[in-house]
């Protein structure tokens, strides 16, 4: 191990691949009130700055629709109830945080997934591999503000010289610069490299095994 001690990682489009929930609540509350549906892709771009910013996003005319509040509190009433139904971590997740635990890292989540949905998600795929997970609660912003990552290393007793952030998003790559953290962004969730690199994004891993190396250089 090399200076780095500690992985900060995103949650959605970076451990989990949760698109296709997040989209069919989402739809499923529109439908409740009549407004369109989404495609899954006008979803995977909506997606990264919470559920409220993605309902906004969704429902016409955004938080000046005067059901907005309502379509919100349905989606999130769906969602907790359904966020595993198609969500499952990419290939080469799993291994990944398992060697990460074996070779002596600490590691945290940090999303912008409200904290419900993070402990369910938690509980089931990562509790035996990753130490901390951090969702939206009240008090803390949202990222790409630093106050989760900070939460985070704070709850793991390291540094932020000694921490690295992964995450798939314009978002994490601000989140990382607004903590002070190196960001890996990784090239199989919602954002692809052009899209990255034209928001600040310098390094990148195609693969989960490809971060173990990276860790190495920082």
């Amino acid at each position: 191990m090399g200076k780095i001690t500690t992985v900060v990682f995103d949650l959605d489009g970076t451990l989990l691949n949760s698109l296709e929930d997040l989209a069919d609540s989402t739809n499923y509350a529109l439908r409740q009130f009549g407004y369109p549906e989404r495609t899954l892709e006008e979803v995977r771009r909506f997606v990264g700055n919470g559920v409220g910013k993605l309902i906004e996003r969704a429902v016409p005319d955004g938080t000046d629709n005067s059901r907005f509040e309502e379509v919100l509190g349905c989606f999130k009433r769906h969602y907790v109830g359904h966020c595993m139904v198609k969500t499952a971590p990419y290939l080469g997740i799993m291994p990944l945080l398992e060697t990460l635990k074996r070779e002596g890292y600490k590691t945290a989540i940090v999303s912008n997934k409200l904290q419900g949905g993070v402990d369910e998600l938690y509980q089931h795929y990562f509790a035996d591999t990753v130490q901390v997970a951090v969702g939206e609660r009240p008090g803390v912003r949202r990222k790409p503000a630093p106050d989760m990552v900070e939460l985070a290393l704070d709850a793991l007793g390291t540094k932020k010289e000694e921490a690295v952030y992964v995450g798939d998003s314009d978002v994490d790559v601000a989140t990382a610069a607004a903590a002070g953290l190196p960001c890996i962004s990784v090239l199989w969730g919602f954002r692809d490299r052009a899209f990255l690199e034209a928001h600040g994004a310098t390094c990148f891993v195609e693969n989960p095994s490809d971060i173990l190396k990276r860790l190495k250089d920082l």
